[in-house]
């Protein structure tokens, strides 16, 4: 059984409907890259995996429970949790104190304060600065630590590499395998193709709302990702 199985979801901002019918599933343990122009419902997706947008019940379905159009704070609960774009940190709040507000559901897990520390150990020595005040980076290492601190089974990261420099999207790409090791799944939303096929067992490209590519990235061709990304 999937860990996430998403079938037929459909996703409206009003009447503009933005998801027609996808189909996703992620196994557990397994990480699965969504790739894609902008606009192709990308982080429309993820938003509403986490409750932020309403679904059809049945239409998600996480660790064998109908999630759809859930509240948010209930799909935390459950092990499900985001990495959002921007990475939204409290700018009020010191490092620390951002960590410590993924807690806030009480799931037990791997993950604490210490944990988090030992895969970023740069926010340790960071931790009573405010969270807004860090480089690109470390902000985003903050909100991935964020996310963990709510030991979730499934951790959704949305372009996490945006506007970042290519070494520190290597020092934050290397923290992935660290938390796998945990027993979480993860879905990374990337627009850099090559760095999504480096790290995704599964791969999927969105086009217009739609589901217009799916495989594991050994058998895909540029060809074929360029059709499925660009739809020429």
């Amino acid at each position: 059984m999937s860990l996430l199985e998403v079938r037929g979801l459909a996703a409206f901002y009003g009447d503009f409907q933005a998801l027609y019918g996808i189909d996703l599933a992620v196994a557990e343990g397994e990480t699965v890259a969504i790739i894609g122009s902008n606009g192709a419902g990308k982080s429309t997706f993820l938003r509403t995996l986490c409750g932020l947008l309403p679904a059809a019940a049945e239409s998600v379905r996480f660790d064998g429970k109908a999630i759809g159009g859930a509240a948010a704070h209930d799909i935390v609960g459950l092990g499900l949790a985001m990495v959002p774009e921007g990475r939204r940190l409290f700018p009020s709040l010191s490092v620390e104190e951002n960590l410590k507000i993924g807690a806030y559901s009480g799931r037990p897990g791997p993950w604490t304060l210490e944990r988090i520390y030992g895969l970023f150990p740069i926010l340790q020595e960071r931790r009573n600065n405010p969270g807004t005040a860090l480089s690109g980076g470390q902000q985003q290492m903050v909100a991935i630590g964020r996310a963990l601190m709510a030991n979730p089974k499934l951790l959704l990261c949305d372009e996490i590499s945006l506007g970042l420099a290519p070494v520190v999207i290597k020092d934050i790409y290397a923290a992935l395998p660290g938390i796998k090791a945990e027993g979480a799944a993860v879905v990374v939303v990337e627009q850099d193709v090559g760095q999504a096929m480096k790290v995704a067992d599964r791969l999927y490209c969105f086009q217009e709302g739609r589901v217009s590519l799916e495989g594991r990235p050994h058998d895909l061709t540029r060809e074929q990702i360029s059709l499925a990304y660009f739809g020429i």
